[in-house]
């Protein structure tokens, strides 16, 4: 049977799963009669949630004799330590761009990865029927985009399919609008070419993925790139220096048939497989026969440039809500995040109750907290901060790229905000419908906790695309957070008498009956300072009886914060407390007479 091995490329929300989905339909991988779900590719609960792609997956179709193995990636540039990899295991690419919103930063960092590997794209233009698709406009764009990108004149020979993923079809033709995916199909086979390996040299493979399960222990994916892998053939894995890692047997091995991993006894070159067996090997080694001492060339992964601190749950309310709260598990479970996530990078501090972990951004470590808290975990994190670089005697910072669509009547506003916190204005054009397309060149650090920020100045119709783009010099101070917080000085239930009389001072974020300690964060001061407060004075009871009834107390409903946006707002000295069924803001000294010590010490 022939082979093809391709990956699908696009950015959040232009398509990708919906139109692989088709494709199991279409090829009959899925009975007519079988319940799927929707999205079926994206199978973490996370990402049915948030309606993005966080892990790459594996998935093949057969069609007309030919097996198509096909690569989901995630379109999310906190995930792009995922992209890189797996590019390496295919040859050819399907671009999917969305006919009306066109070619996105996203789309332009996993799209110069795969011209950079010479890989050849197809061009799928999604979406097509669409009210306001723009799709000869759309064209012209990623053609801009492949020409700035450096693609070689091979590279911008490339096919050009119009499709509906929700629809169900595709057409060389702009203006069909029925029909199925049979030129998708044959534009694969057609176009992408049959891997290149050596069949008859000894068993080579590169591990791109790895994965973890209960009975079989580390699991690790790659495409086989030379020979034959049997079960129970004995293998090692090798380093990128060419030294043994560790000796073992294939006790297992699977291929990808539709969404399932089906165990099969042997594999051939160029076949994307997955195997169990070895206990220490990780993404980016060479799993190969014994008489192979040559490791297979890998590629370098991009630098984490945000780090946070977990460190063990020390809040007086620290064991009620989970049972995961000691340090030993906090360490056993990033440890294994850090096995299978080569993005992540994690230090133990030297007292040993917390850990820096240092990751892609903020989206890419609030996914690893969520999944921690539904684990059962309790953590305190702390404010994210940028890792600084020295370049040259200089000192560096991460910088990255900044795509806005706004609006026209908010670009004045986004633009000025920008600007404080020290982005540089690249370019600004109208983008049709009343809306302006705004890029900068910002440091990541003043980008912290921006996001909640822009969707209220935008009325939530903004829509702001980020991504990595240099280390830079360093921009100096940037101002932070305007206004103090409200902080509790007693522990207790929350009374609504003592709530209403604090509305005046700012914004709260509990209700009446929620459970408080002292030092914790229940509000947000119209003012600079910090202020404490007694969110447990309950009414004094007397004989007098007020002129007019007492009015029943109305209190404004509070302000409830995400974990992303509550670790985003917060300063250098409070945490985020979480807790499966809870975020709570903190101070880090929650005495305050340690606060005072504390701050004249910093100061």
């Amino acid at each position: 049977m022939a082979l093809r091995n391709i990956a699908i490329i696009a950015h959040v929300d232009h398509g990708k799963t919906t139109l692989v989905d088709q494709l199991f339909r279409q090829s009959g991988t899925f009975r007519d009669n079988q319940r799927v779900e929707e999205r079926a590719m994206d199978s973490n609960d996370l990402e049915k949630e948030r309606g993005i792609t966080i892990l790459a997956k594996c998935t093949s179709v057969e069609w007309q004799e030919t097996r198509i193995n096909i690569v989901d990636t995630p379109g999310h540039a906190d995930f792009g330590g995922e992209v890189e990899r797996i590019l390496s295991m295919v040859d050819g690419v399907i671009l999917l761009v969305d006919a009306a919103e066109g070619p996105m930063p996203q789309t332009k960092f996993v799209t110069g990865k795969a011209l950079a590997l010479g890989l050849r794209p197809i061009v799928v233009v999604n979406k097509v029927d669409r009210s306001d698709a723009r799709a000869a406009e759309v064209l012209d764009e990623v053609f801009d985009l492949f020409l700035a990108l450096g693609a070689s004149d091979e590279q911008l020979d490339f096919p050009i399919l119009y499709a509906s993923g929700r629809a169900g079809y595709a057409s060389h033709d702009a203006d069909a609008r029925s029909g199925d995916l049979t030129p998708l199909f044959e534009t694969i086979v057609g176009h992408v070419p049959a891997p290149k390996v050596a069949a008859d040299a000894p068993f080579a493979m590169l591990v791109t993925l790895l994965d973890r399960d209960n009975f079989l222990g580390r699991i690790l994916t790659g495409r086989i790139e030379a020979g034959t892998l049997r079960i129970n053939q004995p293998i090692h894995a090798l380093g990128a220096d060419g030294k043994v890692i560790e000796a073992g047997r294939a006790s297992k091995l699977f291929a990808f048939r539709g969404l399932e991993r089906v165990p099969v006894d042997q594999a051939q070159a160029g076949d994307i497989v997955s195997l169990a067996g070895l206990t220490v090997a990780t993404v980016a080694n060479t799993i190969a026969d014994i008489s192979v001492s040559e490791p297979l060339a890998a590629q370098p992964i991009d630098p984490p440039t945000l780090a946070m601190r977990f460190a063990v749950n020390d809040s007086p309310f620290a064991g009620r809500e989970g049972d995961k709260v000691t340090s030993r598990m906090i360490r056993d479970r990033l440890m294994r995040e850090a096995e299978s996530n080569v993005a992540i990078r994690i230090t133990e501090s030297a007292d040993k109750d917390s850990f820096e972990v240092a990751g892609r951004g903020e989206l890419q470590l609030g996914v690893l907290i969520e999944t921690m808290r539904r684990e059962g975990f309790e953590l305190g994190i702390s404010r994210p901060r940028v890792l600084f670089r020295e370049e040259g005697g200089q000192r560096t910072e991460p910088y990255e790229s900044v795509v806005i669509d706004v609006d026209d009547e908010f670009s004045g506003t986004v633009i000025d905000k920008m600007q404080q916190r020290k982005a540089e204005l690249t370019d600004m054009r109208p983008s049709g419908g009343g809306k302006t397309r705004i890029a900068f060149s910002a440091p990541s650090r003043g980008l912290i906790g921006y996001h909640g920020e822009f969707l209220s100045d935008t009325r939530g119709t903004g829509i702001m695309n980020r991504l990595f783009e240099k280390y830079g010099p360093h921009k100096g101070p940037i101002s932070g957070r305007a206004n103090g917080v409200l902080i509790s000085m007693g522990t207790g239930d929350a009374v609504s008498y003592a709530l209403g009389a604090l509305e005046e001072r700012g914004v709260l974020f509990i209700s009446p009956g929620e459970a408080v300690y002292e030092g914790m964060v229940i509000g947000e001061n119209a003012k600079p300072d910090d202020l404490e407060v007694n969110p447990l004075k309950a009414k004094q009871l007397t004989n007098f009886r007020a002129s007019g009834k007492d009015d029943a107390i109305r209190l404004t409903p509070p302000r409830r914060a995400t974990l992303e946006q509550a670790i985003a707002w917060i300063d250098d000295d409070e945490m985020v407390e979480v807790t499966p069924k809870n975020v709570r803001i903190r101070k880090i000294h929650l005495d305050p007479h340690e606060r005072k010590k504390a701050k004249r010490k910093a100061d």
